[in-house]
């Protein structure tokens, strides 16, 4: 290697590994190959086998991230947790340490080096120190549009900026409005073994194919309301029949406002202990957060039962006006009570008995809101039917359509907007089949 050529490695690998406080961007498949790359690069063995083993190490990684090494970097860059983007989501920049706003403005001069160090200038590198005659294929693609429609100005100010700790002041507003983290790659999370996991496909169903609970989708959507505009939103707890479409609807509230920084997550029974300490995670970032239970159900003395009577309560920490509760449950009673649990004369365990039991009945009272989805007669069934079959694009008679609807709900699992999409579903598929089929005849 010329010495002009390890000066640049040399200078790339100190500028990575000066890095205060955004260490994490280079913590991945991508960014450790990247590193891997140049130290093969700088330390080339005799057959140069290293250097070009970690040149496709280097390639795949990023055609596996389908980004170019920029827009990888970046898009890392504006997502990180770090220090300076979890107290910029809590101050205004003038309140900012000094020092942290010093770090920042290091670590982006930092990595504006790496992000000029292109995937082309690593491919002649690597040709000139293994001795090959072409370069090794540059992995690149058409820059496309990056990021979410909230991170387009800032990408647009790195990617023109000359310097880009001048740009320390409009990353700090970005992290106020839009956050940083998990929270701001992914608008469905679930909490699960002690720590957020985004979820990279979440649940399509959108409120225009709910229909039949016109009512409870109103009062919810109103609460929902109240919580994005920094209103005081109520925990809201809907229990009806099987099959009703309550966990459909809060889901669909999900692709009704994820872009006003709206956030689903999702937390199993099992976890509701952790409760309290998620929520004071969720203290003090920009987005609002639907903490969705679904299923709810507990048994006498569950931990869970504590936990989430905690964050409905309250205690001597204030709620966050940022999350609601919003949980789903077959039964009016959340807590199983037995005939054995009802005070009676010859009951000497507990000299306050009625108060136990009333305490579990009540439990359901501590949701602000409780919507009833009363189970589906065949006049809602019916319509819900028409509904999902005009989006379907289902074309027969109402007639017919109705008769086989009612035919499915009694052999199946009777009258319900779980069953009408079930039908509609199969009977969809069922008729695209059929239509291929004699495609292929008549050519």
């Amino acid at each position: 290697m010329d010495n002009q050529l390890f000066a640049k490695v040399q200078f790339i690998q100190r500028q990575a590994a000066s890095l205060l406080l955004y260490q994490s961007v280079l913590e991945s498949e991508v960014g450790n190959a990247f590193l891997d790359l140049l130290q093969a690069i700088r330390y080339t063995d005799a057959d140069a086998r290293g250097c070009l083993q970690a040149y496709g190490n280097y390639f795949r990684s990023l055609a596996a991230s389908h980004h170019n090494w920029e827009e990888y970097l970046i898009t890392q860059i504006i997502r990180d947790d770090n220090p300076f983007s979890r107290l910029a989501q809590q101050l205004e920049f003038a309140d900012l340490p000094l020092c942290l706003v010093s770090a920042t403005r290091h670590d982006l001069q930092a990595l504006q080096s790496l992000y000029e160090c292109s995937s082309a200038y690593l491919s002649e590198w690597v040709q000139a120190v293994a001795h090959l005659p072409v370069s090794p294929v540059v992995w690149y693609q058409e820059m496309k549009e990056m990021g979410g429609i909230n991170e387009l100005p800032l990408i647009t100010k790195l990617q023109q900026s000359e310097n880009w700790a001048d740009a320390v002041e409009e990353l700090a507003a970005y992290y106020w409005q839009f956050g940083s983290g998990l929270f701001a790659i992914y608008k469905a999370l679930r909490w699960q073994g002690g720590r957020f996991i985004g979820i990279h496909y979440a649940d399509p169903v959108k409120l225009s194919e709910l229909v039949g609970y016109e009512l409870q989708r109103d009062a919810l959507l109103k609460n929902t309301e109240f919580l994005l505009s920094g209103q005081v939103a109520l925990h809201v707890l809907l229990y009806g029949s099987r099959g009703s479409g309550k966990s459909s609807l809060v889901k669909a509230l999900l692709n009704e406002y994820g872009d006003r920084n709206l956030r689903l997550l999702e937390v199993g029974k099992s976890d509701l202990k952790d409760l309290p300490e998620i929520v004071d995670h969720l203290r003090g970032v920009p987005q609002k957060f639907i903490i969705f239970v679904d299923d709810l159900s507990f048994e006498e003395d569950d931990d869970a039962f504590k936990a989430l009577k905690v964050v409905l309560e309250g205690n001597l920490t204030a709620r966050p006006q940022n999350a609601v509760v919003y949980a789903t449950s077959n039964r009016r009673h959340l807590i199983r009570e037995f005939f054995g649990d009802r005070p009676a004369p010859r009951d000497n365990d507990e000299v306050h008995a009625w108060d136990t039991m009333q305490e579990k009945l009540s439990f359901s009272d501590r949701f602000g809101l409780t919507l009833t989805f009363e189970p589906a007669d065949q006049k809602t069934y019916l319509t819900i039917i028409r509904h999902l079959a005009a989006q379907a694009g289902i074309n027969m008679s109402q007639e017919d359509l109705e008769y086989q609807a009612l035919q499915w709900a009694t052999r199946h699992n009777g009258r319900s907007g779980r069953t009408a999409r079930q039908f509609v579903d199969f009977f969809s598929s069922e008729l695209a089949l059929f239509d291929a089929k004699n495609q292929e005849v008549s050519t």
